[in-house]
């Protein structure tokens, strides 16, 4: 890396290295059942807090996602075979950590012809199965926005799904690989109309401006979406998005506010906020 690329953090994004017996339980028996992660994969912030916490999120269907969004960590190529085995294994690796609060997502599959919705909903009906008492979120791709297919995982019977915008509708076309702004509405519309919570976050500071944030926020509660998280984009590599901005805690406080008003049910908003940040709050 060149000493152009590396960016001081400002000190509003320092957070403790993760620590504790449970965090050194949860890590061992994920290398054990050779699972994926998200929260290794995208070296997130509170992964410590979340273990110790009694939350994981478990990314299925492989660590090779056939599409390549800018922002993103997960490798992207060719994915191997789907393992089917693998329903079980997070189900048995759930009970093993004594997880409280699961959270399941995917690399996404354009390779499969169900972009591995059946994977989705057996890894579901697994968990429920060995882990009655443990709640689920679901954080799923588009599924090309097919409703047969999204409702295939709804029907499996998480609390949440949830589906991210990631970003306003200008950059979404330089920011996402495949990914469409309406498309993704239309999958949040569809999780809306269901049974269970619909969720979606974005995150800031590669380049949207305040006036496109409340739009995405109202394009998200107008089809019905629950809860929202917005947190600040962390460039992985000089390869990925540069970070255009460090937006201050304030400003991530004052969209709490107006996302509160705005009818959201729950708005995690913070500069370390992720995906599954509190996500075991988002059931209740």
């Amino acid at each position: 890396m060149k000493k152009e690329d590396i960016v001081r953090k400002p000190k509003w994004m320092k957070s403790p290295l993760p620590s504790g017996k449970t965090y050194i339980k949860v890590k061992e028996v994920v290398k054990k059942n050779k699972l994926h992660t998200i929260c290794t994969s995208g070296n997130c912030p509170n992964m410590g807090e979340c273990w110790n916490a009694g939350t994981a999120t478990f990314m299925i269907l492989g660590d090779i996602c056939t599409r390549s969004c800018k922002f993103c960590d997960v490798k992207t190529g060719k994915p191997l075979a789907v393992d089917l085995e693998e329903p079980f294994r997070v189900a048995d690796s759930v009970a093993k950590m004594k997880i409280k609060h699961c959270v399941l997502t995917s690399v996404d599959r354009d390779d499969l012809e169900d972009g591995g919705a059946e994977i989705w909903k057996q890894t579901i009906l697994e968990v429920k199965k060995l882990n009655p008492t443990v709640t689920i979120e679901g954080l799923i791709p588009d599924f090309d926005a097919r409703p047969e297919l999204i409702t295939k995982v709804i029907d499996a019977g998480a609390q949440v799904i949830s589906h991210n915008m990631e970003t306003v509708r200008r950059l979404t076309p330089s920011t996402r690989s495949r990914a469409k702004y309406d498309r993704s509405l239309e999958v949040l519309r569809i999780i809306s109309a269901s049974k269970a919570r619909s969720k979606s976050g974005i995150m800031l500071g590669i380049g949207e401006k305040p006036e496109e944030v409340m739009e995405t926020l109202r394009d998200m509660r107008n089809v019905g979406v629950e809860v929202v998280t917005i947190g600040q984009y962390l460039r992985p590599s000089p390869k990925h998005l540069p970070i255009i901005e460090f937006i201050r805690p304030e400003v991530f406080k004052e969209y709490e506010r107006i996302g509160l008003e705005m009818g959201f049910r729950y708005v995690e908003s913070g500069p370390l906020v992720r995906s599954s940040y509190h996500a075991e709050k988002h059931v209740i």
